[in-house]
């Protein structure tokens, strides 16, 4: 396995923060520590998207808006115009929680409809679909994955990193890497602490990572 420097590893990280309690200095930390470390983005709720692309200013660190967080459950007209107001405030890439309940009961045109909506409101920027991969079936992966390829998103994510007993694993990226083929972006998430783990996610397949803890993740 490949090893990486907490630099290189920190290129490929998403720092996910989503705390509802936080004040406004433990938010410009965050992105100051963000772009301190060089971190590959940031990913925040709509209301704390303006205070990101401000905070990153001049920055390559790149911002991004969780759109249906976290359950995915929203309408899917609520989910395009969340993605509309997060552009207009500074959103550079779009993360869109797919609805799993219609995903699960077969309704792809639904799915479809939802995603192709959110990719054409956000005007070109990349938007990666977040599924929760251990909630799924093999076959709903593939069912899955076949949707967002033909959509023209850019990249999956194995889950919201949310649910704190839910662990992302080397299987759940080799699925979706076997699904999506070589170039297809896959990002890692799901109580994602260590490094270890993080390299072994990269070296099954996985493009970037994901996690609410980065400072654990890449010390040094």
């Amino acid at each position: 396995m490949k090893s990486l420097s907490a630099t290189e590893l920190a290129g490929c990280l998403d720092a996910a923060f989503w705390k509802p309690a936080a004040t406004a200095k433990e938010f410009a930390a965050f992105c100051a520590g963000a772009r301190g470390k060089k971190f590959r983005a940031v990913c925040v709720n709509g209301s704390r998207v303006a205070l990101a692309a401000a905070g990153l200013e001049d920055s390559p660190v790149q911002v991004v808006a969780l759109i249906g967080f976290p359950l995915g459950t929203s309408d899917g007209d609520v989910k395009r115009y969340e993605a509309e107001v997060a552009v207009d405030f500074g959103a550079q890439e779009i993360e869109l929680v797919l609805n799993l309940g219609d995903l699960k009961n077969g309704n792809h045109k639904a799915v479809m409809r939802e995603l192709c909506d959110v990719i054409e409101a956000v005007e070109e920027r990349p938007v990666c679909v977040v599924l929760e991969t251990r909630a799924l079936t093999r076959a709903e992966i593939a069912n899955a994955c076949a949707l967002i390829s033909d959509s023209g998103a850019k990249s999956v994510a194995t889950g919201t990193d949310f649910w704190p007993d839910t662990r992302v694993s080397v299987d759940d990226v080799k699925a979706l890497r076997e699904a999506l083929g070589p170039k297809f972006i896959v990002k890692a998430a799901g109580n994602l602490r260590d490094a270890q783990l993080g390299l072994a996610l990269i070296a099954a397949g996985a493009t970037r990572l994901g996690s609410t803890h980065p400072g654990e993740l890449c010390k040094g």
